[in-house]
């Protein structure tokens, strides 16, 4: 287990201990179910859990967030942990690891949604409908992700996509098939300090409404909705 950073304290504030659990499931059951490799234990917290929860500073208050291919939670459980205004749902394929999503969403008593799917599918973006922001971490390069997840975006919404360092000439690179899936107004921003510290690109869906699956519907509220 890697020891709890002090700036932990400063990100999580009162769930400090629910982070740190966090992290010990996933060096525990997380690391024997696959879910982390055993290279990635000793950066768990400034690689993955405060990397993650970084991405919270550029999101609006009470935002209704889609985290597509959550995986081990990431960004999706950071972020519900660093900022519990925000309103969201973790987005898997994977049967195994939608089960360990739903086991610690339990288990640190957040009021997140589980949800199996994929960002492409049709009924996926009708189970979600259209949310303020999407995020997504390793996923896939930048095209391809504006065109899984923008339909998933409200008009005037945000993906915000965690890049490595490459992220401005990829954003480059694919622009094209970024405005054709709706995106503008692409930037790269920094989030974070020190060893936690993110890249960030933020891609704007653009206000012409289409007509993808979900269109005119907002995120479901949270009383609406039925964790799957």
């Amino acid at each position: 287990m890697p020891p709890t950073p002090a700036v932990a304290a400063e990100v999580f504030g009162d769930r400090l201990r629910a982070a740190e659990r966090y992290v010990e499931l996933l060096a525990g059951p997380g690391h024997a179910q696959g879910v982390v490799g055993p290279r990635e234990l000793p950066r768990l917290w400034d690689r993955h859990v405060l990397n993650s929860a970084a991405v919270g500073e550029v999101l609006p208050e009470g935002a209704g967030v889609v985290d597509i291919g959550s995986g081990a939670g990431l960004p999706g459980v950071p972020l519900a942990l660093a900022r519990p205004d925000l309103e969201i749902t973790l987005l898997e394929p994977m049967a195994r690891r939608v089960a360990w999503l739903e086991r610690v969403v339990q288990e640190l008593g957040l009021a997140v949604t589980v949800v199996r799917g994929r960002a492409e599918e049709r009924e996926t973006r009708r189970r979600c409908g259209e949310s303020d922001v999407v995020t997504a971490r390793a996923v896939a390069p930048m095209g391809r992700l504006a065109t899984w997840s923008l339909p998933l975006v409200r008009p005037g919404g945000i993906l915000a996509a965690m890049k490595g360092a490459s992220a401005e000439s990829e954003v480059e690179r694919d622009l094209k098939e970024i405005r054709a899936a709706g995106g503008e107004d692409c930037r790269v921003v920094r989030c974070g300090v020190g060893d936690a510290a993110t890249t960030v690109v933020l891609v704007s869906r653009s206000e012409r409404r289409g007509t993808s699956p979900g269109s005119g519907r907002r995120a479901r509220s949270r009383k609406d909705r039925v964790r799957d």
